[in-house]
């Protein structure tokens, strides 16, 4: 079916916006989406109509209970989880994994081994750092190749062992956008007896996923990165998170999920997270027709959110491409990432570059005084700048284009970094 990108656009009232009659060009998605009108309906219909904390015999309290119930619901839909009891709601992924990993760390000793990547975000690495260094752990590195920006799994083969008990990895990299073989990590992992713990905050949003299909033991996302509000979720398979200790008040249930999500939970927040899933539901039913059938093993909205990626990953493909293409032809550029393009389907379309003798920062300064909003630094991928020997330098100029961007956005950038980097190159 056609790509219907000005109905797309339409539902983002957000992209209306315009400063001193300049249009905002929004490619700093990777830290954060726009919301579509019906995200912001809910929440507000949730804080005027079911305000009120769960439990109660009143109506509001009645409204916020069917509200939470059915916010699992629709991400248990868009994970493909196997129960809505496994989706654990939080504050945002970095929160929801320090906390989960006290309850995780009661199951290792001193000696055990975690496998941490080279490519995460540090919401992914510094937690599991943390426990190592109080519990007595010993961390071993998955570096990834800093030509080809991919792992090369052999090299997980090499410090896998009988004594690994934690495999952390990305989806997807906040910085090089490379999009990481769960799958086949999972099924290492397994092999030895190992648990997965999958950063998914930067796949997500671009690809299809199902938690069922990858064998992963825990997966967390972030649904502000997908065109929601600021709320984290996790999913975690059953078996384990019953077999955990959760932290928590005396008070709060003792069965999953209650028992991992502290406190009163953002019902707004998950108002706002069910609307998101739909939104995608809606894409998939209006849209994505011709994917429906790749995705028949998946049943109502699960299936219209699956066939919904599938088509919408194939124009993000395009829109990476063109920006691709764009960038190697400007003097001075240095994408930090895949740029084969036989090899899109193996990256997100989030792209970092360098620029010869500009700073990021400066660059960044630059495009935003055209209204052109993007991200510049480490963007909390550490260990990836560092991998790459560009963090202190300033790191990298992030892009992130999304479904909701055009090919002409992508192009005024062009322009634009073409009246920027000439500078670069003056001796």
């Amino acid at each position: 079916m056609t790509y219907d990108i000005d109905t797309i656009r339409a539902q983002f009232p957000a992209l209306a916006i315009t400063d001193n009659n300049v249009p905002r060009i929004y490619f700093d998605n990777p830290a954060g989406t726009q919301v579509p009108r019906r995200v912001a309906d809910a929440m507000t219909a949730c804080l005027f109509e079911a305000n009120a904390n769960l439990g109660g015999y009143f109506t509001t309290s009645e409204r916020a209970t069917q509200l939470v119930d059915d916010a699992h619901t629709a991400m248990a839909d868009f994970l493909n989880a196997p129960s809505p009891d496994e989706i654990v709601f939080g504050q945002n992924m970095t929160t929801i994994t320090l906390h989960l990993s006290r309850s995780i760390g009661r199951k290792f000793k001193r000696g055990d081994e975690i496998i941490l990547s080279r490519m995460d975000h540090d919401a992914n690495v510094t937690p599991w750092t943390l426990l190592a260094r109080d519990l007595g752990l010993i961390v071993r590195w998955l570096p990834f190749d800093t030509s080809t920006f991919e792992f090369d799994l052999a090299k997980l083969d090499e410090i896998l062992n009988e004594k690994t008990r934690l495999v952390c990895i990305g989806g997807a990299s906040n910085m090089t956008g490379t999009l990481n073989d769960i799958r086949t990590v999972s099924k290492k992992a397994r092999a030895v007896g190992a648990w997965t713990y999958i950063d998914a905050v930067q796949s997500v949003p671009h690809v299809p996923t199902d938690v069922q299909e990858l064998g992963c033991d825990f997966l967390v996302c972030s649904a502000y990165k997908f065109f929601g509000p600021h709320q984290g979720i996790l999913w975690g398979r059953r078996e384990i998170l019953e077999s955990l200790e959760p932290y928590k008040v005396r008070p709060a249930s003792d069965d999953i999920p209650g028992c991992f999500e502290t406190g009163t939970q953002s019902h707004e927040g998950l108002a706002g997270t069910m609307e998101a899933v739909d939104y995608f539901a809606w894409i998939g039913k209006t849209m994505a027709g011709d994917y429906h059938a790749r995705n028949a093993r998946y049943k109502g909205r699960s299936q219209y959110v699956h066939a919904a990626f599938d088509f919408l990953f194939e124009y993000e493909k395009g829109l990476a491409k063109h920006l691709i293409d764009g960038l190697q032809q400007l003097p001075g550029v240095r994408v930090q990432g895949v740029t084969d393009p036989a090899a899109l389907h193996r990256r997100v379309p989030t792209v970092s570059f360098v620029v010869e003798q500009l700073a990021p920062s400066d660059v960044a300064k630059a495009l935003a005084k055209k209204n052109i909003f993007v991200w510049s630094g480490h963007n909390y991928a550490v260990e990836a700048a560092k991998a790459l020997g560009i963090y202190d330098k300033g790191g990298a100029i992030r892009v992130g284009p999304v479904h909701y961007n055009t090919v002409q956005e992508i192009d005024r950038l062009l322009v634009s970094l073409a009246e920027i980097l000439p500078r670069a190159n003056v001796a």
